[in-house]
């Protein structure tokens, strides 16, 4: 198995893949070193997709699994099916789902799946048009790619504007020569992830993250704080009908216009006093929601993601162990605006050796001859326990064995702050 990446979400997938008895050996390109402990890992970019095409020819893999969006919206998985390899994730015209916030907006109401109402611009006057008619407070987002940055949750029509000339002037690139400004929905968040091929869905145990950095959900959006499974209040019931509300008619849609979706749905939504309504999408497994929601899984996953890749996934169900699952992120100093690297760490083996606990690395680096900072968010410590109280408990009594120079974390990961 060969798994593309080199996050927290990636070190995860590993972790559950090399555990199936169906696994010979793991490999990770370009992996990380907590990945290093578990498979081998390869010094190729995600983005090399002739390099990571290659590497999975030279390897003879079964099975690659396609961690980040990026490689996927860069047509990775369609140019490994043509080179005849079995993938876990969809092609690039699907992963336009997650690629373009425009594209999604028209698919979900073509879909009629209830989402936020919005409004694609691409200049300032469209913008400032737009705002005025949501009245103001709303949310202005970066139609492209921008690694969980491109969300602005804006409080007054100055605010809106001033984010919108922002994203307009290449704040993020060409991910923002074209906006989405969408009304502002209000209550808890939710994350519903299915393994999705052509019609057949079967979800994964629900999830809440909390996005930005700041405790009781203040301050900027990051690509992700901490996450707990299940989300409160969400029963397994209540999973499986969001995935035939929500995730099935996206599928069907999109089958409509030609195109198979093979891989792992993402749906972000927002519980409001009308029910579930549909907040973004994307076309791969959630990070930090990955290293909250594998850990609970109680059979093996290798054998669903390989029925993805070849086509013959069924409805059905995942068993999970009982309880919740809570993951604290510990980020680096500086993050989100900027990141420090090269910075000691201590303490993660010390962390990992509690039960019912696994350490994910996200940003790490050997540098030294130690375990140094090497990213924005840098550890995911994960804990399970009979209730979130309790898995909120152990989770943060690992994240004290851990020390490094400016780390953040959130206090509140798994309570009912949002954000």
């Amino acid at each position: 198995m060969l798994v593309v990446g080199s996050g927290g979400r990636e070190h995860a997938l590993v972790s559950v893949i090399a555990a199936s008895p169906h696994c010979l050996e793991v490999h990770a390109a370009p992996g990380n070193p907590g990945i290093a402990l578990v498979g081998k890992c390869h010094p190729v970019k995600v983005d090399d997709i002739d390099g990571q095409v290659a590497l999975a020819q030279e390897l003879g893999v079964d099975l690659v699994v396609v961690g980040p969006e990026v490689p996927l919206v860069l047509g990775l998985a369609d140019r490994l099916r043509d080179a005849g390899i079995a993938v876990f994730g969809p092609s690039a015209a699907a992963a336009q789902v997650e690629g373009s916030k425009a594209f999604t907006k028209e698919l979900l109401e073509a879909a009629g799946v209830d989402t936020a109402k919005a409004f694609a611009v691409t200049t300032l006057a469209e913008a400032r048009d737009a705002i005025a008619a949501l009245g103001g407070r709303c949310v202005v987002k970066a139609d492209g790619l921008a690694a969980g940055k491109g969300v602005i949750i804006c409080d007054d029509a100055a605010e809106a504007e001033q984010a919108a000339q922002d994203l307009l002037a290449g704040a993020l690139g060409d991910a923002g020569t074209t906006l989405v400004i969408e009304e502002r929905m209000e209550g808890p968040e939710l994350s519903v992830l299915a393994l999705c091929n052509a019609e057949a869905a079967v979800p994964l145990p629900s999830a809440r993250d909390y996005k930005r950095i700041g405790e009781g959900g203040t301050g900027p959006n990051t690509g992700g704080m901490g996450a707990i499974s299940p989300a409160p209040g969400v029963s397994d019931e209540e999973a499986q009908h969001i995935v035939d509300t929500v995730h099935k008619p996206i599928l069907r849609e999109l089958l409509k216009r030609g195109i198979s979706f093979s891989g792992c749905l993402y749906a972000g939504l927002m519980l409001t006093a009308t029910g579930p309504r549909v907040l973004e999408f994307n076309v791969r497994f959630g990070d930090p929601e990955t290293e909250a929601v594998l850990p609970r899984l109680g059979e093996d996953l290798l054998p669903f993601l390989l029925a993805c890749a070849n086509g013959t996934l069924q409805d059905g169900t995942l068993r999970t162990i009982p309880g919740a699952a809570v993951t604290v992120v510990l980020a680096s100093r500086g993050y989100p605006a900027s990141s420090e690297s090269g910075t000691p760490i201590s303490g993660v083996a010390e962390a990992g050796r509690q039960r019912d606990v696994a350490v994910f690395h996200a940003g790490t680096a050997i540098g030294g001859g130690q375990l140094v900072t090497a990213g924005g968010r840098v550890l995911a410590v994960t804990a399970r326990g009979a209730d979130g109280d309790a898995a909120k408990v152990a989770a943060y009594e690992a994240a004290a064995q851990i020390a490094f120079d400016g780390m953040q974390l959130r206090a509140d990961i798994g309570s009912d702050s949002q954000g």
